[in-house]
């Protein structure tokens, strides 16, 4: 862990992406050490996951992401949150049960390390066993995009960030133009 807190203290972004890195203060970013912490499993829904489930929506949505991890609000919770288009969905103790296939596109960025962004190899599709935001347990066959979300936001559940995982020479800053632009990689 050591390591890996050195090498997230040398994360540094570019002055231009300053602003970026402040907007949304209820995120957590790097060197964070919640986001190298593995979060535990919820064995009950309290009043206290549940209001942690609606920041967690509120913060996603701010900032304009498709999904959103506990940790990245400072809380170890296996609780993942996102939306890639067909409506939110609340994942709770996820679990990937089967993968297949292979996805590079699109590069990933993330809420936590604004302006960032790289190739990542994630799997074509995945099943998914996790309870939904009232324990019921559910079972997901994803695709595409909404693997790729999935995928990024239970690696945060166990402390691992997408830059762990990209290709090096494809990390990129993302200067100029508007840090909101539909046409940047999609921030998890």
């Amino acid at each position: 862990m050591s390591d890996l807190a050195s090498i997230d203290s040398q994360v540094t972004p570019p002055l231009e992406l300053e602003e970026a890195w402040t907007r949304h203060p209820e995120i957590v970013k790097i060197p964070h050490p919640a986001l190298r912490q593995h979060a535990k499993p919820v064995t009950r829904m309290t009043s206290e996951l549940r209001n942690l489930i609606a920041r967690m929506i509120h913060a996603m949505r701010e900032a304009r992401g498709l999904g959103l991890a506990a940790n990245q609000v400072g809380a170890l919770h296996r609780i993942l949150i996102y939306d890639t288009g067909d409506g939110l969905k609340v994942l709770i103790n996820p679990r990937v049960i089967g993968a297949k296939g292979e996805q590079l596109e699109p590069p990933e960025g993330c809420l936590s390390i604004p302006g960032l962004q790289g190739v990542v190899k994630r799997a074509q599709e995945l099943r998914v066993r996790a309870f939904d935001e009232r324990l019921r347990p559910v079972t997901l066959r994803v695709k595409d995009l909404e693997s790729r979300v999935i995928q990024h936001e239970i690696d945060h559940l166990d402390g691992v960030l997408f830059i762990d995982r990209a290709e090096p020479d494809t990390l990129v800053w993302l200067i100029g133009g508007d840090e909101e632009d539909d046409n940047e990689a999609p921030r998890d």
